[in-house]
């Protein structure tokens, strides 16, 4: 007959615990950039009525309030200091339309490299409009990296301005950050590229000419990006 079954040897190895509620926020608002991602979501969704994609990362829903133009980092600063420059001669108000920078490394101070993305927002229904004003403009024949995000598509939330990251936080791979944020309970439809019949109020800037000002810089972008190849010799 059997004996007792002797004791084992080895202790029991404890069962994996689940995270507790406190380190899955904290988990959560590391990965958001700041505040927790919930707080993230209700900046946009209560301070500036943007509605967001559920889940985590915060996204914002585009082409209900704004669309955007998607352009290389390099070319988006280029463009904008030419605008800037040719706004501040002229006589209207400043082109202050949100922009934000997306990819590895992104920085707010134009310090970019390859891979990096601006995003430009602008308004509603201008992603329709890009193919019709690139062959108008006679871009429509180069292979421009400039893209447009509209109805149905949604963008990474850059935290909000006012959010900071956690002091030991680690630099995330594909951060999202604003050059120019969207300031709060201000009509910020009213700052955004437009189509210039439409007349939009407060001084917003032409789309055309936003257009052809990325254009013309995203083609600089790509001859320069050329000359750099090595000559392949057969």
């Amino acid at each position: 007959m059997a004996g007792p079954v002797p004791p084992s040897t080895h202790p029991l190895l404890p069962l994996p615990r689940r995270p507790l509620a406190r380190e899955s926020r904290e988990s959560r608002a590391s990965q958001e950039g700041g505040g927790g991602g919930d707080d993230v979501r209700g900046w946009y969704e209560n301070e500036l009525g943007w509605a967001t994609v559920p889940g985590y990362p915060v996204r914002l829903l585009t082409g209900e309030r704004f669309d955007v133009l998607d352009v290389p980092a390099a070319a988006g600063h280029a463009a904008l200091r030419r605008l800037t420059a040719a706004t501040a001669a002229a006589t209207t108000a400043p082109a202050g339309f949100p922009v934000s920078l997306h990819g590895r490394s992104a920085s707010p101070h134009g310090h970019t490299a390859d891979g990096v993305r601006m995003r430009l927002l602008v308004a509603a229904g201008a992603a329709e409009e890009l193919p019709g004003i690139l062959q108008w403009l006679e871009w429509g024949a180069l292979p421009l990296d400039l893209t447009a995000i509209g109805a149905g598509g949604f963008m990474e939330a850059p935290p909000p301005p006012a959010f900071r990251r956690p002091p030991r936080a680690r630099p995330l791979q594909g951060a999202a950050e604003w050059v120019r944020p969207p300031v709060a309970r201000c009509e910020v439809e009213s700052s955004l590229p437009t189509m210039p019949a439409l007349e939009a109020p407060g001084g917003a800037p032409d789309l055309v000419r936003l257009v052809n000002t990325l254009a013309t810089e995203c083609h600089r972008v790509r001859l320069r990006r050329a000359c750099a190849q090595p000559l392949a010799f057969s």
